[in-house]
């Protein structure tokens, strides 16, 4: 029986009361854990690490009560969905945000279009961690809650898609997934590999290996949906979308089970599937197959669907919203302002429910 302390991040999109993306960083000043991101339409929430499911839900939804209250007071609403929909055009106003858009150029256009969900783990086995969340990717179909990318219908997680992929050929390996490690040293390699590649790249667009290590610690350049995080220290999985927090504390409570496990149980690779003895993990040319199905159409895929249930998820525990704004090709400004504040309306019900008998009759601690 293992216990592991489980944190979340939800990234929000900030709207007026029309609709229309809007600054929000005053609401970063209503409480600590709620943050600036590096553009103004986007907060983050964050929790406390907590053992039981109870107090996590008890700490996020006393923050984004404070949150939503400060928004209020400016006539704001938080929105949980993956992307704006269309497409947000805001600058960087900090320096490291800054030192992002001369790096990035064009590729940042994705990063600034992306809200998504980070849980973080605190660290045990951490190559097994690592791998295993590595091969649950599949489970962003579960919290899809985006088929909209700058207004054009294109993937079930549109923000999957776009902040993987559309960041440009040579940041790439920054922003994917990566394949399962053999090492913890391995892992770190990689790390410190491509924190010099990063640096080489910002010298060729006229930053200086100087700057960014003023700016920059090797874990902060790799963006990747799986992260190790020293600073923490953690294991941090950042596969899914913004959504909305019963979801997020549903998921987070899932996969905290399963990393539990890997204190108890070896990690083996073949015929994936989570045993009373061992977890098996499928080769990663066969995990990359299902993330792409996941990505692209969700759970409207058999392989993705046996795949989660496979690995352990209920199913049954999540709606998805993707599937539900599933509607015409291209989506103008005015129907996606219409979108944000109906999701906005949904954040408000979702988090007053969050503590409720309805949603959770007793503790129960993040483990197995």
């Amino acid at each position: 029986m293992c216990e592991i302390k489980t944190g979340v991040e939800l990234e929000l999109w900030v709207i007026d009361r029309s609709g229309r993306l809007c600054d929000g960083r005053e609401i970063a000043e209503a409480h600590e854990r709620i943050k600036p991101e590096f553009i103004g339409p986007l907060v983050e929430i964050q929790t406390e690490p907590h053992e039981n499911e109870l107090e996590l839900r008890r700490d996020l939804r006393r923050t984004l009560q404070t949150a939503m209250r400060a928004a209020s007071a400016e006539g704001k609403q938080l929105v949980p969905l993956g992307t704006p929909l269309t497409a947000s055009d805001a600058s960087a106003h900090s320096e490291r945000g800054r030192l992002l858009e001369t790096i990035y150029g064009d590729g940042l256009k994705s990063a600034k279009n992306c809200a998504g969900t980070h849980v973080h783990f605190e660290k045990g086995d951490v190559i097994d961690q690592l791998n295993l969340l590595t091969a649950l990717d599949p489970a962003l179909a579960l919290l899809s809650t985006s088929p909209y990318y700058s207004g054009k219908n294109g993937n079930d997680s549109s923000r999957a898609q776009a902040y993987r992929k559309l960041c440009g050929p040579e940041f790439r390996g920054f922003c994917d997934l990566w394949s399962y490690a053999d090492s913890l040293e391995e892992w770190t390699e990689r790390v410190d590999h491509m924190y010099e590649v990063f640096k080489r790249l910002s010298s060729e667009r006229g930053v200086s290996p100087e700057t960014v290590e003023e700016f920059f610690d090797p874990e902060d350049t790799v963006l990747n949906p799986v992260r190790l995080r020293e600073c923490q220290p953690t294991v941090e999985w950042r596969a899914p979308d913004a959504a909305l927090p019963s979801q997020i504390v549903q998921i987070a409570v899932d996969v905290g089970q399963l990393v539990s496990q890997t204190g108890d149980k070896p990690i083996e690779f073949g015929s994936p599937g989570v045993r009373s003895d061992r977890i098996r993990l499928p080769e990663f040319s066969e995990l990359q197959e299902l993330s792409h199905q996941a990505i692209r159409s969700g759970l409207g895929t058999v392989e993705v669907r046996e795949y989660l249930r496979t690995m352990g998820f209920d199913l049954s525990k999540y709606q998805p919203l993707s599937p539900q704004l599933n509607g015409p090709p291209t989506l103008d400004e005015s129907e996606a302002r219409m979108l944000r504040l109906e999701q906005a309306q949904r954040l408000r019900t979702d988090v007053e429910g969050l503590t409720g008998d309805s949603t959770i009759s007793a503790p129960t601690t993040l483990s197995i």
